[in-house]
């Protein structure tokens, strides 16, 4: 999903009990994962990142999330306790809406939400097949190809897309399941290659031969 729809932006605004609107400053605790799960969060603007634990002290980021999106829907299905921690990326604003109001919501005569909500959880769970395919399958120089286009939301008309402020090559080693050292050999090589280019805030800019380690054999 690209942009929240002003529709269902003006229909969460409309909600006069049981929603909140918080703001994050970066790098803020949203929930932590086995938490009670008692609220949808939809991002009104900034990003948010879902990282799962291992009872060892393992961690890895599941999904980096942008305006338009939403995340903690578990609770809408009987998930009693969060499966991830949700932290923001950057400064990010929220709309927190509980649980029973959003079931409420969801069952209106009215189509659009639960229209725009079943459109979200197919693109969700259509992005999480294409990773576990990724993670099995592809090398980690082309996981890390992808990951970086998703970052950037690069999109077929896209020549130059800039990935989204606070990921660093340890995040980046965490969502392509490898060692930080391999990260920055493989950035080296797409730097040197032109497929991204640092900009003196470090901002990190994709371009588009990045694809071709993607669409290569």
């Amino acid at each position: 999903m690209e942009g929240l729809p002003v529709n269902w932006e003006a229909l969460l605004a409309g909600i006069s009990r049981g929603r909140t609107t918080p703001g994050f400053s970066a790098n803020s605790l949203i929930f932590m994962q086995g938490q009670p799960a008692d609220a949808v969060y939809f991002i009104l603007r900034g990003k948010v990142k879902l990282t799962v634990a291992s009872h060892d002290g393992k961690e890895a980021i599941v999904a980096t999330l942008g305006p338009g999106e939403f995340f903690g829907e578990g609770c809408l299905a009987g998930q009693p306790l969060r499966m991830a921690t949700a932290m923001s990326v950057g400064a990010c604003t929220l709309t927190r809406v509980e649980k029973a109001t959003m079931a409420r919501l969801l069952h209106w005569d009215e189509q659009g939400p639960a229209e725009v909500f079943a459109a979200h959880l197919l693109a969700r769970s259509i992005r999480y097949e294409a990773d576990l395919v990724d993670q099995m399958f592809n090398s980690s120089e082309k996981r890390l190809a992808r990951i970086l286009l998703l970052l950037s939301r690069f999109g077929p008309d896209s020549t130059t897309e800039t990935v989204v402020a606070g990921i660093n090559q340890e995040h980046l080693a965490q969502m392509v399941g490898t060692t930080r050292s391999r990260i920055n050999c493989f950035m080296n090589k797409f730097r040197k290659r032109g497929f991204i280019t640092y900009s003196s805030d470090a901002a990190l800019t994709v371009h588009r031969g990045l694809r071709s380690v993607v669409l290569g054999d």
